[in-house]
């Protein structure tokens, strides 16, 4: 009997003092009668139990209450069974179905979706061909199955067949649709629908933002009943106007969400790094951390880009800290975002560290370290990670073969250079790409072999493009080729080149060769196509505030204290017999078409 085995103390232990069955325990544990107990109660608040140590994820306490029921009504056998596969157990779940004295549709349903969760969707289906009757739950978790795995034809046929469907069944169908890229016939069967609630509206809109169709998004989203547009539509919506560049107008619908939640904001900081609006990215994540919400890593890995967009070490370390607070420090993704960020910021060591926080890299990991490496110009750091990468058995890409060239173009590596270009397509079977001719002609343009940069664009699979005409151009500059700069020149004022950098530089070497006649052409030509020389800036980092300087520009307040400091450097430096005018800057907009 129950209370024989439990009594009034060991029922508080996982039956609720405040219950109402409690009571009923106490009452049953003070008579003396040794009668079996079957009240419904009792069975009851045992099945809630089983259902709390399972949400908990203490499966062996919870099949202890199972076990120790002496009456189990059908409840009690299937809240065991859900409880097995929700934590990833579907075999003992599989066993406990087979052992139940009775079994409900509603058992055949959960061993379905069992199966479906544990990604065992033969399985899902043999439980849906066997089992004695079906409701709408029945089919729909099939259909949802189906849609899960990318078998959105089955689900179709299934949908088809359905005796009966809700709007369970039409959404789920839409998702399918949707995923798979068939927008005509997920709206077509949203048309259809004899009624529609939230959920179906917002995996529509959904569903267009993911494809691509931002007007019928917004067209849908428009049309959205207004006691529907919760946070979940609105957040898909901020996402679309995040990718069409729209992050203004995303900011304004962002704003007008009553309840924003962690996937709101989320979105709206990955929106601002993606588009380059990194300080906006950096202070909507401490207002969503002064609001006790939790970023998610790809958050994380949206401001670390954004820190290192604007090379700025102290924010970097910062959202570093954040990083560690919330776990999600050896994420790979994370990881690589921490490595690129310290990479940019110029600390290379860290760069190291954060790498070794991996315990499997990725591809992208080691292309990432790889790629820092070369940015510094660590040549012999770079190839060495790459052999670590082969001897770990990840296989190279065309993208780390580009790091290792850039790595070559700062170390000034003609030989390694063109040594790895041919290992590339003869050992590794990667057909370069314009990105990997550019960066080559860069190469050998710096080290003045114009003419074998001419020949490698004319021997190209393809038409050379405009990085690798620019390369040319700039390395005619540097060595003041004007036949062969005034061929690059026009080239890439032919392929569209909207920079003034071409422009000027093509200026310049007419200017070194005495040509007055072709720079006054090409100054018209700038004028002519509305191209205006970029101002050049930098910035720099104090206590946390960032100071830009504009070449010419005195509206710094504190601008005396700066030329003051620049004289006296300047004395310095002369002090030294090396003298070099700092006092008055002239910027020379040249643009340098590199593989960086």
């Amino acid at each position: 009997m129950f209370v024989r085995h439990f009594s009034s103390f060991k029922l508080k232990v996982f039956i609720p003092l405040n219950n109402p069955c409690f009571r009923t325990f106490e009452r049953y544990s003070s008579c003396r009668t040794r009668k079996p107990l079957k009240s419904p109660q009792v069975v009851y608040a045992c099945n809630i139990r089983i259902n709390a140590l399972a949400r908990q994820g203490k499966l062996q306490s919870a099949r202890k209450v199972f076990d120790e029921m002496l009456h189990r009504d059908v409840v009690s056998w299937n809240s065991m069974i859900t409880a097995y596969w929700q934590n990833g157990y579907l075999n003992e779940s599989k066993e406990l179905f087979v052992s139940m004295p009775e079994r409900t549709v509603v058992s055949w349903n959960s061993m379905i979706a069992g199966c479906v969760e544990n990604d065992c969707i033969d399985d899902a289906n043999l439980y849906f061909s066997t089992m004695p009757e079906r409701n709408i739950s029945s089919w729909n978790a099939m259909i949802s199955g189906y849609v899960k795995h990318g078998m959105v034809e089955e689900a179709a046929r299934l949908f088809d067949e359905m005796p009966k469907k809700n709007v369970i069944s039409y959404t789920a169908m839409i998702d399918g649709y949707m995923e798979k890229g068939h927008v005509d016939k997920a709206r077509s069967l949203f048309d259809r629908m004899p009624q529609k609630n939230e959920v179906s509206w917002t995996v529509m809109i959904s569903g267009y933002v993911e494809n691509e169709c931002f007007d019928e998004a917004k067209d849908l989203f428009q049309k959205m009943p207004a006691k529907s547009k919760n946070v979940v539509a609105m957040t898909a919506m901020v996402v679309g106007y995040c990718k069409e560049g729209r992050v203004e107008e995303g900011r304004i619908l962002f704003d007008r969400i009553l309840s924003k939640d962690s996937v709101a904001y989320n979105a709206m900081i990955s929106g601002y790094a993606q588009n380059g609006c990194s300080e906006e990215a950096l202070k909507l994540l401490v207002e969503m951390l002064r609001m006790s919400l939790r970023p998610d890593q790809s958050s994380c890995a949206s401001v670390l880009s954004a820190c290192a967009a604007l090379a700025t070490p102290v924010a970097g370390r910062q959202t570093h800290s954040v990083v560690i607070k919330l776990g999600v420090d050896s994420n790979v993704s994370t990881c690589n975002a921490l490595i690129s960020m310290y990479s940019k910021c110029g600390s290379i060591f860290e760069c190291e560290l954060a790498f070794e926080l991996i315990t499997s890299p990725d591809l992208v990991s080691w292309n990432t370290i790889i790629a820092a490496f070369a940015q510094h110009g660590l040549y012999e750091k770079a190839v060495a990670f790459l052999e670590q990468m082969v001897l770990r058995g990840c296989e190279p890409d065309g993208i780390t073969f580009l790091s290792l060239l850039s790595a070559c173009a700062h170390a000034g590596l003609v030989s390694e250079s063109i040594s790895w270009f041919d290992s590339m397509m003869k050992n590794y079977k990667i057909t370069p790409r314009p990105e990997h001719y550019a960066c080559l002609i860069d190469i050998l343009g710096r080290a003045g072999k114009l003419d074998k940069a001419y020949n490698i664009i004319q021997e190209m699979p393809f038409e050379a493009d405009l990085a690798a005409w620019g390369a040319l151009l700039a390395g005619c500059r540097a060595h003041s080729n004007v036949e062969l700069g005034k061929l690059a020149g026009e080239k890439v004022m032919e392929l569209g080149g909207d920079s003034s950098g071409p422009y000027i530089m093509l200026s310049n070497i007419y200017a070194e060769a005495g040509m007055w006649g072709e720079v006054t052409r090409v100054r018209g030509l700038m004028k002519e196509h509305g191209i205006r020389k970029q101002t050049a800036y930098s910035w720099t980092e104090i206590e946390n505030k960032v100071h830009y300087f504009l070449g010419g520009d005195i509206s710094h307040p504190r601008i005396q204290e700066i030329h003051t400091a620049l004289k006296q450097m300047n004395l310095q430096m002369k002090f030294q017999e090396k003298v070099l005018d700092f006092s008055e800057f002239f910027f020379l907009d040249e643009l340098e078409y590199t593989c960086n």
